[in-house]
């Protein structure tokens, strides 16, 4: 019981920092600045690492949301894909980085990141299509998700930048080990 009111809390907190981050990168008067930087992708990666897979892709599929009605970004039509696509982030970076052995060396949390990454936005390109062109919504379709990619690669690098040496300071302070635990002495 304990361990879920720990990862509950720390969801909250990543999904906090999910809704303030994109906000101070549209400060930075980049026009697109969420589209570009991907601020929002940043705590929910770190979230899937830090709380496993199933609170990561809970905390994916609850910032977009939070975030929309707080401050009405994403936009509701874009809503629903984010959501999806960043409930796969969640969840891929928890699995691997928790169940699969790669943290054995120091790469395994970039093979994490980089295949949480491609699975994300290859589900975001597959929700595009079935809404395309099994349900007739105008979104742009799987061509919007290479749009997507391209135009955020400044994005891609920062959290290839960012996220890994986030998690090892975190293993390194207690905070995450490789089995699973938040918080040192406590199990997930």
């Amino acid at each position: 019981m304990k361990t879920t009111t720990r990862k509950i809390t720390y969801g909250a907190l990543v999904i906090a920092c999910a809704v303030i981050l994109p906000q101070l990168f549209h400060l930075s008067g980049v026009p697109n600045s969420g589209a570009v930087f991907l601020p929002m992708h940043i705590p929910v990666l770190l979230g899937g690492f830090i709380l496993g897979p199933w609170f990561g892709a809970l905390v994916g599929v609850l910032s977009p949301l939070v975030s929309s009605l707080l401050t009405a970004m994403p936009a509701l039509a874009r809503l629903p894909f984010m959501m999806i696509e960043l409930a796969v982030y969640g969840l891929v970076s928890g699995l691997m980085y928790n169940t699969f052995k790669f943290n054995k060396k120091k790469m395994g949390t970039y093979i994490s990141l980089l295949t949480a990454m491609l699975c994300g936005r290859i589900v975001y390109a597959i929700s595009l299509f079935v809404a395309v062109n099994l349900m007739g919504i105008q979104c742009g379709g799987p061509v919007a998700a290479v749009t997507a990619t391209v135009s955020g690669v400044p994005g891609i690098i920062i959290q290839v930048l960012i996220i890994p040496p986030v998690v090892y300071a975190l293993e390194r302070s207690g905070y995450i080990d490789r089995h699973f635990r938040i918080c040192k002495g406590t199990v997930a």
